[in-house]
């Protein structure tokens, strides 16, 4: 008898006698065989592309050479291990070492399942070993085989973070280890957490996988030959073989609807997994396949409802071809399993993408919609989350348009990356509107700031900078607390970093804020940020504020020193600066081109408090079109206008009234009173003598408003301007 162990063939750790030459190992199909050789799968017959021959190689002497065995079998096993967790021949950390990692060890361990392990029928004949204990040990194997294949499926369904990715993880971890087919089919629409379904309960076909497309079933040269006969007529028939349809897709219905006490509702209300070949998953997969789709004979159908934490959600059908071996009953167990890790996985991809959407709808509604289009001044804005995982923060931006065509930039960041963050961040940003409707120097904003903050929590910290641009005056007034400085791109393409008071974070307490007036040439542009656009873990924040400075000097160069760049394509050029390992907080991005108004567009007047003022107001009006060339277009309108609003002035104020036209792309009118009462438009009777003036501004105007300031009040309204010949 020959001695057992040691031989190549037993370094798989089983301890056997190696076989004799034409006999084949566990595992193994004689060559002589009829019928297909199994392989990991696919289940293709002997000889066909992808198997492997398991005959006794002989060595020159006719002696079986078992190290080629044993090689044939590590093969294999690798085989069947990339196919299961998705990797390519040669990658991986096992490629080439000899050895698989518990992963690779249970997807190999799983392609077994099925592969025909069920073929092992040796009597123990030429191993010296009883027929019983082979036939044990052979189960035992198959058992083993079995744990490792879920334990590896699962993690692959596990690694997905979302529906597709965790669908998808199903489909190849059972395509082609477990099964030939899948089709996977959830409910439409799925349920979040305890919301109970109103209407009638659908399954959508959510994806299929299949072991092979049509050609390799039906040409006469390929591994497939002879699985789908042809009637007389020439037409395929797929009765036997019902995983592929006319098409190369899997014949099946897109929708079903769930009858209530129909075979399919019984099936997925009792969650556990059954046979094409019971009598209630042939009634019920006809219902779910639909009618028209045949239903596989023997056990090579599983139905295995995928029920989530509290209720079903959908249905996993697994096929297997006639040419491999059905299904044993401890799959069922394994359908189970997947089954089960599947819906989890699904009930978890679900909730996080409701609270992925929850967070994308607060951070869409704590930032503007869209940025105003004020007069002299061209704006643009880019947000960017942190990370996928982490869409919501504390870093905000807004343009708000002020009184005498000014317009308020501000940009802030609230310390953290959560809900909360971002709840703190839209009430400062509430708030920091509020205030600047009331028209306060910016440095006395940011200390009604500090205190909302302080207000809100001792721990509520932000930074914050906030500016005024007025266009008339080609001025900037900025106010810093504890904000990266913003940076200037002149017109002549030179790129300074604007030296502002640093000032303390918002929410500290008890310090004085300080504003400086600068210089805003006609073509500069200025950017505002937030610090993760130049901080990061691999530089600090002021090697990246210079990182920008040299960003928007090189961008500048592209298009020529008379024409800044354009301000979508500087934000986009902007961000391109950023690396792999640059996004470790949210990015908010404000960038504003200064157009300004030019001084002949402007004519500004004081008027005294006194009767004759709305006959100055129009006289100085006409004057001013008759300037600009649009009296005859305009002149009767803006004097009845200018009339009507400065009378209304007169009659409230004690210091002198200011009247000021603006021409741009429209004629704006500004009347300035030191009355802190708001005008309100209301519907004269017939028999009142006034209230009638804010009513013809109504009419004529294109728009008016009434702002609140510090020192009173301004009224302005809008005229289009005739087109121009």
């Amino acid at each position: 008898m020959p001695r057992a162990g040691g031989s190549a063939s037993d370094s798989e750790g089983h301890g056997k006698t190696p076989p004799a030459s034409g006999q084949a190992t566990r595992g193994q199909i004689p060559a002589q065989a009829s019928g297909p050789a199994a392989q990991p799968g696919s289940g293709g017959p002997a000889g066909a592309p992808g198997t492997v021959s398991t005959a006794g190689d002989k060595t020159p002497g006719g002696r079986p050479d078992h190290g080629s065995a044993a090689a044939a079998a590590r093969t294999r096993d690798e085989a069947a291990a990339r196919s299961a967790a998705g990797t390519a021949p040669g990658t991986g950390p096992a490629a080439g070492a000899g050895s698989l990692t518990g992963a690779a060890v249970g997807s190999a361990a799983g392609a077994s399942i099925g592969a025909g392990i069920g073929a092992d029928t040796g009597t123990g004949s030429g191993t010296g070993i009883p027929g019983g204990a082979v036939d044990a040990a052979s189960a035992a194997r198959r058992e083993g085989d079995r744990l490792r294949f879920v334990g590896a499926a699962t993690r692959r369904i596990a690694r997905g973070i979302d529906l597709d990715e965790i669908v998808l993880g199903l489909c190849r971890a059972t395509v082609p280890t477990f099964s030939d087919a899948i089709l996977v089919y959830l409910r439409d629409p799925l349920p979040v957490g305890d919301e109970r379904p109103a209407g009638p309960v659908v399954l959508r076909l959510r994806r299929t996988d299949r072991l092979r497309p049509l050609d390799d079933l039906t040409d006469p040269s390929g591994a497939g030959r002879g699985l789908i006969a042809e009637d007389a007529d020439g037409t395929l028939d797929f009765s036997q073989l019902p995983l592929v349809g006319p098409q190369g897709d899997l014949p099946a219905a897109e929708l079903c609807e769930i009858r209530s006490g129909g075979a399919l509702a019984e099936v997925l209300r009792g969650v556990r997994p059954v046979f094409g070949s019971s009598a209630a998953a042939r009634a019920a997969l006809p219902e779910l396949l639909g009618a028209d789709h045949p239903v596989p004979r023997g056990q090579r159908a599983i139905l295995a409802p995928l029920r989530g934490r509290r209720r079903v959600i959908g249905a996993a059908v697994f096929l297997r071809s006639p040419e491999r071996p059905a299904f044993e009953p401890n799959d069922l167990l394994v359908a189970a399993q997947l089954a089960t890790h599947t819906a989890l996985g699904i009930d978890k991809a679900v909730l996080y993408g409701r609270e992925a959407y929850i967070a994308d709808e607060l951070q869409r509604t704590m930032l503007p919609d869209s940025l105003p289009q004020p007069t002299g001044v061209r704006l643009a804005s880019r947000y960017l989350p942190a990370a996928e995982t982490a869409r919501v923060g504390g870093d905000w931006y807004d343009a708000i348009p002020l009184p005498g065509s000014r317009v308020a930039l501000v940009v802030g960041d609230v310390m953290g990356h959560s809900m909360t963050s971002a709840a703190i961040m839209g009430q400062l940003r509430t708030t920091a509107q509020t205030l600047a409707q009331l028209d306060l120097p910016p440095a006395e904003v940011l200390h009604h700031l500090d205190e909302q903050a302080q207000r809100l929590g001792s721990d509520r910290m932000a930074t914050c900078l906030y500016a005024v641009y007025d266009p008339v005056s080609h001025r900037i007034t900025i106010a810093n607390a504890g904000h990266p400085p913003p940076v200037l791109l002149h017109l002549g393409g030179r790129a300074e970093v604007l030296r502002v008071p640093p000032g303390a974070p918002i929410g500290v307490g008890g310090v004085d804020f300080e504003a400086v007036e600068l210089d805003a040439p006609a073509g500069a542009t200025l950017l505002l940020y937030t610090d993760g656009l130049v901080e990061s873990r691999l530089r600090d924040v002021w090697t990246g504020i210079e990182l920008l400075r040299e960003r928007l000097a090189a961008t500048a160069q592209l298009t020529g020193l008379d024409h800044p760049p354009p301000l979508e394509a500087l934000c986009d050029d902007v961000l391109d600066m950023l690396g792999p390992g640059d996004r470790d907080d949210d990015i908010a991005l404000l960038a504003a081109r200064f157009d300004g108004i030019a001084p002949s567009d402007v004519a500004y007047w004081f008027l005294d408090p006194e009767e004759t003022a709305p006959g100055k107001a129009r006289r100085f009006a006409r004057r001013a079109l008759a300037r600009w060339d649009l009296d005859e277009e305009l002149g009767d309108s803006l004097e009845l206008l200018v009339s009507e609003v400065v009378t209304n002035a007169v009659r409230y104020a004690e210091r002198p009234v200011t009247l000021r036209l603006l021409r741009t792309d429209v004629l704006r009118c500004e009347v300035g009173d030191d009355s802190p009462q708001l005008p309100r438009q209301r519907r004269a009777r017939e028999t009142d003598e006034g209230g009638r003036g804010l009513f013809l501004v109504n009419r004529l105007a294109r728009r008016w408003g009434a702002t609140r300031l510090s020192s009173g009040k301004v009224v302005w309204f809008e005229l289009p301007l005739p087109p121009r010949p």
